[in-house]
């Protein structure tokens, strides 16, 4: 595995003991709950821990690859980042299956750049060459903002990096539109979840109330108090930052990576807080940045 930095690497059962113990003991809904949460709790308390207490999570880390790697291994060469836990996202090896074949000698970790490809393999920088039957590229991924889809509200397009993120699943002056954005620290799809429900709080308000239109209106807000939409130092997000929605200081229009909050938040909390809602013919909003520097200040 040729890579050009290393990633943090943790070894984990592919089987959740404690969750086959719950189903045996435990009817198997209740069995369901309580494995979820134990997962969530698991979640939380990890990002927690790695971002008031990162040195000592990646010093957890460190000694769960030592432990499964030959003695003299690189470790610090092929496994330890120069950022911190979940500034990019952890990779997880499946009852630490790739620690087993790189300590069997049926695989090797390089970290190098690439010079070149050859006839036979790879050439790297430092002037080793590596030989090759096959390459699997495993780079170059940008991010495809909203599938590549064209916003347009009253036939005139819409700048995503003019708009903010209202409770990181829809758009300022964006009518009837939501977007899921899930989270980056955790398991996406628990946020994913979460953005559904709250679709589904909407659709039910809208109905109830005789709307039609649920648009976000965002306060205006100065260029310091805005920030990135997704929150990982990861290479493919900081190339796409300019094409991305932005987020606010603070609820509704911060996505926070905490479950319990969003949870809270999303399957409890207000649903008109911001939000304009309306009927087909209503006047329209006014288009505007609700960034007071705007983008052109930003650009020079």
């Amino acid at each position: 595995m040729l890579q050009r930095s290393p990633s943090y690497v943790a070894a984990l059962p592919a089987t959740d003991r404690m969750a086959t113990r719950l189903q045996r003991w435990l009817p198997r809904q209740v069995a369901a709950r309580a494995i979820r949460w134990k997962n969530v709790v698991f979640s939380v308390a990890t990002t927690a821990l790695s971002r008031h207490r990162p040195e000592m999570l990646k010093s957890m880390l460190r000694r769960n690859v030592v432990k499964r790697l030959p003695a003299g291994f690189d470790v610090d060469t092929h496994f330890a980042p120069t950022y911190n836990p979940w500034d990019q996202r952890l990779c997880v090896a499946p009852d630490g299956d790739l620690f087993r074949v790189i300590r069997s000698g049926a695989a090797d970790v390089v970290t190098d750049h690439i010079a070149e490809i050859t006839s036979s393999g790879i050439q790297l920088t430092s002037g080793r060459h590596l030989d090759a039957d096959i390459i699997v590229s495993a780079t170059g991924l940008n991010v495809l903002a909203i599938g590549g889809m064209v916003l347009t509200v009253d036939g005139r397009e819409i700048e995503l990096p003019d708009t903010l993120a209202y409770k990181g699943m829809m758009l300022s002056e964006v009518p009837n539109f939501a977007l899921t954005v899930g989270y980056t620290k955790a398991s996406w799809t628990l946020r994913s979840d979460l953005v559904a429900r709250y679709v589904c709080r909407l659709l039910r308000h809208l109905t109830d109330g005789g709307y039609q239109i649920a648009t976000p209106i965002a306060p205006q807000l100065g260029e310091g108090d805005l920030a990135p939409l997704i929150d990982l130092e990861a290479g493919y997000i900081r190339r796409s930052l300019d094409l991305l929605p932005r987020q606010g200081p603070s609820t509704p229009w911060r996505l926070e990576q905490n479950y319990l909050r969003d949870r809270r938040l999303m399957r409890r909390g207000p649903l008109t807080d911001d939000v304009r809602f309306g009927h087909a013919g209503d006047p329209p909003i006014p288009p505007r940045v609700p960034v007071t520097a705007g983008r052109e200040a930003k650009s020079s």
